[in-house]
Parts: C-alpha cells; structure tokens; sequence
C-alpha cells in the first residue's frame, strides 16, 4: 500500500503543489518536504512506499527494489569509480560527483530518478583521511591524527577508545563522509607485517573488544564503519595473490575470533573483504566466510564491501591489466560480497551480462542490493543532513593527547629514572625522530592533520629548555633528509610508497661527551615507520641500525660515566628488537605512533602529569627467529610469495612464547608504571561453573603517585578433547585513577564461549569438562592471584557449519 497524501498533509501540517518539489508551510515559507523526511509525490499525489520514512527500512528497500531497471541495480552493486585516476584509460565508473568531499576513497551510485544519493566513505583506521586543500577554498578541511592502532589497543581502556570514537565519527559526519573505512582488526601474526600499526593486538579477544569499543563511538554519530580485511590478511607482500592455507580451527580461534566479538557487540554497518586467497579462495568470494560464517552464524546485518580492486589476482593498480580482465562478479555477488569497489565499466557490464543469461538471479543481486540500500536509507546523505564542515578540531586534540598518553608504555624504569622534571639545565635530546616525529603510518592509514607536535616541541611545552647546539645540528639535517625522502616517496608511488628510514645524524664524539658534561639526562628517540603495500625487513627495521647501536652505546657511555642517566624512546608503529641494547640505558618509554599531540603526550609521562599505564598488545621476542610464524612467515616463492601455510596454528604470539617456554624480552601485557599495585581477594561468583562465572579482584595503589591499572585474567583449560594453550587471555578491567592508598574491585564475566575451544571433527565449540585456571595478573607471565573452578559435563556451545576446506594438507603445530 502507499502511504495517502491527505494522512501525510494532516500528520506534517503541509499544503502542497502536485507533482512539484516545492511544499509550503501555513506561513507561505517554502521548504523541501524532504526537511519533513518525505520525499516526492508521484504522478497519483501520493508518495511512493520507500519515500516514506514513517515505514521501516525493509518495506522501503522492498518496494525500492522493485522500481530498480537492469541499469540501476548493476550501478548500485558497484561503487562510483576511485578519485584521481585517469577513467577513461582505467574505465572507472565516474557516476557521482565526489566533489562533495574531496579525498574521499569513493562511494556508491546515485540514482537520480529515484532521489537515491551517493554515499561517500572514505579513509582510514587512526582518523578521517580526507584532502585538506581544495581548488578555489581559502578554507582548510584538516582531520585529527588519533594514535595509531596498536597504541589504541594499548590502553585497554574501552570507555576511552569509545571516545576516541565518537570524536572520529564526529568529523566523519561534519565533513559530510557516511562511512568510515575502519578500523582495521586484523593479527599481528607476525612482527614484519607492514600494515601492524593500523592493527590492534595479537589476541583476538582484545583486538575484538576495542575494535568494538571504537566502532560503537563512532556509529552514535549516525554514520557507518568497515571493519577490515575480512580476514587473514597478515602480510601485505603480494597481498593481492597471496593463497593463506589455514586450518579452519586457527581460522575460527584466532583470525575470525575478533571480527565475531566485533559483530556481536557492535554490529558494524559494512565489513571489507580482503584481498588474499583462503584455502583457495578469494574472500570475496567465500561464500564460506561471506556467508555461511559472518550471516548465518554470527548474525551480521550489514553489507560487504570489496577492498579497492578485491578478486582482482595480483593486478594492483595496473590499468593495462585492469582494463582488459575482470573480478568474477558472479562468484563475488552470489557469495555475499554485495559492494565491489572502487568500481569499472567491465564489471558493471558483466553484472548486466550475468542477469541477461540468467547467471545472476534476482534474488542473488536482491540480496546485495537489500543490504547496500539498508546503509543508504539510514546514512547522512539520504537524510540530506547539512554538514557543516567544521568538526570541533580543538576538542578533538584534546581527545587524541589524552589517549596518546594513557597508551604509552612504560617499558623499563631503573631507579626511578622516570618521572623526570627537573629543569635546571637544558635536555640532551638526541635522534632523528626527536626533531621530526611520527604521528602514525603511510597509506590508507594515514590521515592530513594541521600538524604533528613533535618531542622537542612538546619537551619545550612543557617548561624544559633544548640543548641548542644539538637543535642546530639535527634540525637543518632532519629538513634536508625529509624533504629527500618525502620526494623518492612520490616518485615511488605516493600514498602507497614504502618509507625508509632516515639514517642516523653522526655525531663526533666529543660533542656526545660535552652534552654529559651539561645536560642531567639524555634522550634518544628511534624512530619506525611503515605502511600498505609493503613488509618490514629483519635487517636495519626489525634490528636495530648500526648508527643507531652507535648512538644508543656513545650517548650510553659518556653519561653513565658522569653518573647521569638516559631514557629511550620508541616513536614505531611495530615490533622492534630491544633485547640486545635494553640493559645499556636505564628507561624505556613506549608511545608507539601517537597521533598529531604525540611531543605533548610524551611529555606529559616524562614530566609525571600523566603516570603510564599502558600494555603490550603483543610480544617481543628476544630474537626475530623466536616468533612461532618466522618459519612461514612471507610465503614462497620470497620475492613474490603466491601461498603461505599457517603451520603455527592457534600458537600465535603468547600463546606460542608462553606453552613452549620461549622466553621474550617483553611479554604480552607487559607495562610499568610510576607506582605500585597489589592484586588481593580474587573471588569466584562459583566453583562450579553453569552457564556463566563472575571474577572479582581488589586492586590497591600502594605507591605514592596516583595511576592506573589494568587487570588481565587468564584461563588455564584442560586439554581433554584437543592441545590447548597454556593460558589465554579471556577478559580484561581497567581501572579509574587510583589515588595512592585507593582500591577499587574489578568484576569480570566469563560465559560459555569464552570457555570453548573449536574442535573440527566435531563442527562445534566445546568446553571440556575438569578444572579450570583463573590467572589474573599484570602481564601474561606475572600472575598475581590465582583460582580455579569446575565444570562437570562437557559442553556444546555452539554447532557450526563445516567450512573452509583446505586446499593443502597440513598439520598445525601442537605441543
């Protein structure tokens, strides 16, 4: 039925012309009776069904649907072709005006006819990537750089990350952006993955819960997220060929398990397909993963997206390959890969193609187009939401310094060497990265901010003086050496060029020994970047460089010698050997790529306002070799890998570290701080677990600086139907700020599912019965208090569908 003109005059108060676009108030003000959520009348004065906002989403899609040509619904399966490409060499679709939000990464087709808008979405995980500049505006469109992914997940602290979120969602909807391509949540499997910084966690159930933590902040806004890559997208090197053999129960414990937790506690609006293979398969078109998995087992209601140029083998962004071959649309569509993007001719042509000769049926594409409709209807465009283009950037600085801060970790602290806030003669601040810092990584992931405070520039901030011959030193050589590299990125590639490192400013030894002789203290910052298209090397990345062991052992040697000490200071985006050089200076501090406030967070822990209390989302081996996935890590062949083997299993980061007894230089959850805390009255809601069991534990500040916590709980499972983990982290609590002699109980819910382990010949989640660990502790190797429960029958769970086949037989790792 559609909805009567007479009901809608009388409901709105609105006396109207037929057929025209214009409506009048009793006053005589023209509006737009789209101000009044309604849109057009048709030619029988009444309102077409999905033009009436009063129904719900699915009747107006329904009806939406049905008014659809061929044409239209092959436009809308697409998206509207990449900015800044050349389309008629490349064949990009150029469908809509994406002048609205320059820099944006693309969208979906408008249908004019129908009053459909285009949706816009664009970049990236640590906050809005959008031009800043545009032809003929005096006006800049700057974004906040937020830290990094990692130092995110550093914190631990969902409410915060929440507010990070609501803060990106903020810009995404004033800068007239519908959905926000992020976060990305995939493993950290290895330390060389290029694209670690944009990721959270080498545990899923962490990576899971900040993920939805972040997108939760972001979707209050009214606008939508992409979870991405959907999934085992753990290298970038040839990422777009790369077949990842794994073994479905590593797939559904490690790399699925936090897109689950993701789904169920956020319901993001869109999901991205990765690039990769799995088991054979393009994700986008697993209908195993699409389908079988994230819909019918995990309920997810959003649409899918392709990542730019997904199902296309290995091509990148080569227009001659690009030009001539197309992604199979058929497989794609069918398995539930609704939105293929960035969109090109040939696909839009064989979509038509393909329901000509029936090869893609009705209900195939009305499916896809289902969900791609749901997100229009509810997103900004469709609800004609004016935009003001002016988020509150000052605020959201404010925002970014605070979580920069409280996800910096305190790695090493001998003798109370940190906090330091004496001013009484100028700072020895030596590297690169000092005068030049690094606010997050390179691609998709990198955002256009106003401007990055460095740490020589947050150090002044905040009261100390710089020691002057060494700002005249490095300065003018930072300029130069950066204006070199900023230069071989762009003819490299760009946006998608590896960075390299800049080398180390040499510096005699005399001058080192002079700054011991003036300065209380030394700083040195090491400095790491990375980004898409490309992995880290062992060599001068993962291991230090040799300038830089020169640096850390002349500046070590020379204040040591005068009894003053030296702090170190790690500006990376992943991973990095430290057990060689670590006993060498006396404080490590860890604030990873903070974000465009990074100088004033650092030093905000320097100085003591802010205490640390961030965790290690990951391990650090003593030796790049110690990591489970080193033996199969990039794939073969080396130089453009085509299959990789995830022979580790469920045995990634401290799982691996911590059943075979490999010991790390700093492990998972690791971090100090200013003050101390004592763990007291772990307490069991029960000793025998039914459906659900509740932790409690006591945390006291016993120190003298007030500070934060966070509290980690481990399970310790028998092993009686498969090889489990020694432990696993299963929950997680933070603290307020406890003041020194404060306590405060931190309660945590463990459920059936956080119990289970996936056994495959079973096709279900299945808690054994027999004794369980509780573990909860500062880190995963120093447990503080310790319970157990039990359960006395085995437990199903949950009953899956047998999915993801392997295309090579192998055996996972076990212990």
């Amino acid at each position: 039925m559609k909805a009567s003109l007479l009901s809608i005059l009388i409901i709105s108060g609105v006396s109207c012309k037929n057929n025209q676009k214009d409506y009048e108030k009793e006053d005589n003000q023209l509006i737009t009776l789209n101000e009044y959520r309604f849109k057009d009348l048709n030619k029988n004065g009444e309102l077409d069904l999905y033009e009436d906002s009063r129904l719900t989403i699915e009747e107006r899609v329904k009806d939406l649907i049905d008014k659809l040509n061929d044409e239209e619904k092959a436009s809308l399966l697409i998206g509207i072709g990449m900015p800044g490409f050349d389309w008629e060499t490349m064949q990009f679709m150029a469908g809509a005006d994406l002048g609205k939000v320059p820099g944006a990464a693309g969208g979906t087709h408008k249908i004019k006819r129908l009053g459909i808008p285009s949706v816009i979405v664009a970049d990236g995980p640590a906050g809005l990537r959008i031009n800043p500049e545009r032809d003929n505006d005096t006006i800049t469109y700057y974004a906040t750089a937020f830290p990094v992914g990692t130092a995110l997940a550093s914190t631990w602290n969902e409410k915060l990350i929440n507010n990070v979120g609501k803060a990106i969602g903020n810009e995404v909807k004033e800068y007239g952006v519908d959905v926000l391509l992020g976060p990305g949540m995939n493993i950290h499997r290895n330390p060389l993955c290029g694209r670690n910084f944009e990721y959270y966690s080498e545990d899923p159930m962490l990576s899971g819960k900040i993920a939805a933590a972040i997108i939760n902040g972001i979707q209050s806004n009214g606008v939508g997220t992409s979870v991405k890559h959907f999934v085992a997208n753990n290298q970038e090197r040839n990422r777009m060929g790369i077949n990842a053999h794994v073994s479905e129960r590593a797939m559904r414990e490690i790399y699925l398990r936090g897109f689950e937790i993701t789904v169920k506690n956020a319901q993001p609006w869109t999901i991205m397909s990765s690039y990769n293979f799995v088991n054979g398969t393009y994700t986008s078109s697993s209908k195993d993963l699409l389908t079988t998995i994230l819909r019918d087992e995990w309920g997810f209601k959003g649409l899918v997206m392709t990542d730019w140029f997904g199902g296309y083998n290995n091509s990148g962004f080569n227009p001659n390959i690009l030009k001539n071959e197309v992604s199979d649309v058929t497989k794609q569509l069918t398995a539930g890969n609704d939105l293929l993007m960035p969109g090109l001719t040939k696909q839009k042509e064989s979509i038509i193609k393909n329901i000509k000769n029936g090869n893609l049926t009705n209900e195939a594409i009305d499916t896809n187009l289902k969900r791609i409709l749901e997100l229009v209807l509810k997103s900004p465009a469709m609800n004609n939401y004016k935009y003001s283009n002016k988020p509150n950037l000052k605020e959201h600085a404010e925002v970014t310094r605070q979580v920069a801060a409280e996800a910096t970790i305190l790695l090493k602290n001998d003798n109370n060497t940190l906090p330091f806030n004496s001013k009484s003669s100028s700072l020895a601040v030596f590297g690169n990265t000092t005068y030049n810092f690094i606010a997050g990584g390179t691609g998709s992931g990198d955002v256009n901010e106003a401007y990055t405070v460095s740490l020589i520039e947050g150090l002044t901030n905040a009261g100390f003086s710089i020691d002057k011959e060494l700002e005249s030193k490095y300065l003018p050589y930072v300029k130069e050496q950066n204006i070199k590299e900023m230069a071989r990125r762009e003819k490299e590639g760009g946006l998608l060029a590896v960075p390299k490192r800049i080398p180390e400013l040499e510096l005699d030894k005399s001058t080192i020994q002079n700054k011991a002789n003036s300065s209380e203290i030394a700083l040195i910052t090491i400095g790491r970047n990375a980004g898409e298209s490309g992995d880290r090397e062992i060599t001068n990345d993962f291991n230090l460089a040799k300038d830089e062991i020169n640096l850390i052992n002349n500046v070590s040697e020379a204040f040591h010698a005068k009894g003053k000490k030296v702090v170190v200071i790690l500006n990376i985006g992943g991973v990095i050997e430290t057990a060689s050089w670590k006993d060498k200076v006396d404080a490590i501090l860890l604030p990873w790529q903070p974000g465009q406030e990074g100088g004033n967070s650092v030093a905000d822990v320097i100085t003591g306002k802010v205490n640390p209390s961030g965790k290690l989302t990951m391990t650090f081996p003593v030796n790049y070799e110690d990591a489970a996935a080193t033996k199969n890590w990039i794939g073969a062949p080396a130089e453009n890998p085509t299959s990789v083997t995830y022979e580790e299993g469920i045995y990634v980061g401290y799982r691996y570290f911590n059943t075979f007894n490999v010991k790390p230089s700093y492990e998972f959850g690791y971090g100090l701080s200013y003050t101390s805390f004592d763990y007291s009255n772990l307490t069991l809601s029960s000793k025998t677990f039914t459906d659900k069991i509740s932790i409690s534990v006591t945390i006291t500040n016993t120190g003298k600086t007030a500070g934060k916590e966070v509290a980690e709980l481990y399970l310790s499972a028998p092993e009686k139907s498969i090889d489990k983990p020694r432990e696993e982290l299963k929950a997680f609590g933070k603290t307020n700020l406890l003041q020194p002699g404060e306590s405060q109980t931190i309660t945590l819910t463990l459920n059936t599912k956080d119990l289970a382990s996936f056994i495959p010949n079973k096709n279900a989640w299945i808690v054994d019965a027999g004794t369980y660990k509780v573990l909860v502790g500062t880190s995963s190797l120093n447990i503080k208090q310790k319970a157990q429960f039990s359960i006395e029958n085995e437990l199903i769970v949950e009953k899956t569908n047998p999915t993801l086949a392997l295309d090579l037989q192998f055996t996972d790792l076990k212990h």
